[in-house]
C-alpha cells in the first residue's frame, strides 16, 4: 500500500505551499480539503485492520466497515473545527463539503491508480457517483451541525442519527456498485440523482448553508 502513501505527499505537497500563501476563507477550504485527503488515508489504514481483525472480505469490508469508518472519520476535523476553533454557523455547511470532496478525490485518485485509465467512460461515471455520495454523505451530517449545535440537549443525539443515516447512505452505495449490471448503475445513479433533486427542491436552503 506505499503507492497510497506516495500519493498522499504528491498531493499534499502543492496543498500546503498554497494553504501557507492563502489567508482567510480560501485557506480554510484548502486546509479542509487536505483534511478530507488525510481521513480518506487514515480510513483506508482502519477499514484494513478491521477487515483483517474480522475476517472479512473486500466486499463485506466495504459494505460493513468501510462507511461506518469513512463517515466518522470525515466528520472528525469538522468537529475538532467546532470544538476547538468555535467557528461562525455559516461555516460549518461549507467546511462539511471540503472534507467531503477531499476524502472523495483522494479516494477516486487510488482507484484510478489501481485500477488503470482503460475504461475512461467507467472511471468518469465512478468519479461523478462516488464524489456525489461522499458529498451527499457529508451534507446529511452537516445539516444536523447547522441546525442542532446550538441546542445542547439534541447536538448529540442529533449528530448520533444522522451520522448513521449518512452511514446507512454510503453502505447502499458501496452494495449497489459492488454488483454487476443494473444494480451497479442505479448506485452510481443514486447519489447524482440525490444531488440534483437537492438543487431543484432545496436551492436556497443550499445555498444558504454552503455560504
Amino acid at each position: 500500500m506505499n503507492y497510497i502513501e506516495n500519493i498522499y505527499i504528491c498531493i499534499a505537497a502543492p496543498l500546503i505551499v498554497s494553504i501557507l500563501c492563502l489567508r482567510g476563507r480560501r485557506r480554510r477550504s484548502m486546509l479542509f480539503f487536505l483534511g478530507g485527503m488525510t481521513a480518506c488515508l487514515a480510513a483506508s489504514y482502519i477499514s484494513t485492520f478491521l477487515a483483517m481483525l474480522h475476517g472479512a472480505d473486500m466486499t463485506l469490508a466495504s459494505i460493513e466497515i468501510s462507511p461506518m469508518v469513512e463517515e466518522v472519520l470525515k466528520l472528525a476535523p469538522v468537529l475538532f473545527y467546532l470544538l476547538v476553533l468555535e467557528p461562525e454557523k455559516e461555516d460549518i455547511m461549507g467546511t462539511m463539503i471540503m472534507v467531503s470532496v477531499g476524502f472523495a478525490t483522494f479516494e477516486n485518485v487510488c482507484y484510478l491508480t489501481g485500477n488503470g485509465s482503460a475504461q475512461l467512460l467507467h472511471l468518469l461515471i465512478r468519479g461523478f457517483g462516488t464524489g456525489a455520495m461522499h458529498v451527499v454523505s457529508g451534507m446529511i451530517v452537516g445539516m444536523v451541525l447547522y441546525y442542532l449545535w446550538d441546542r445542547l440537549y439534541l447536538r448529540f443525539a442529533g449528530t448520533a442519527g444522522l451520522l448513521a443515516l449518512a452511514i446507512t447512505y454510503h453502505a447502499i452505495y458501496n452494495l449497489l456498485v459492488a454488483q454487476s449490471g443494473a444494480a451497479a448503475r442505479i448506485g452510481y445513479i443514486l447519489p447524482m440523482l440525490t444531488v440534483l433533486l437537492a438543487l431543484t427542491f432545496g436551492r436556497k436552503s443550499l445555498k444558504n448553508l454552503a455560504r
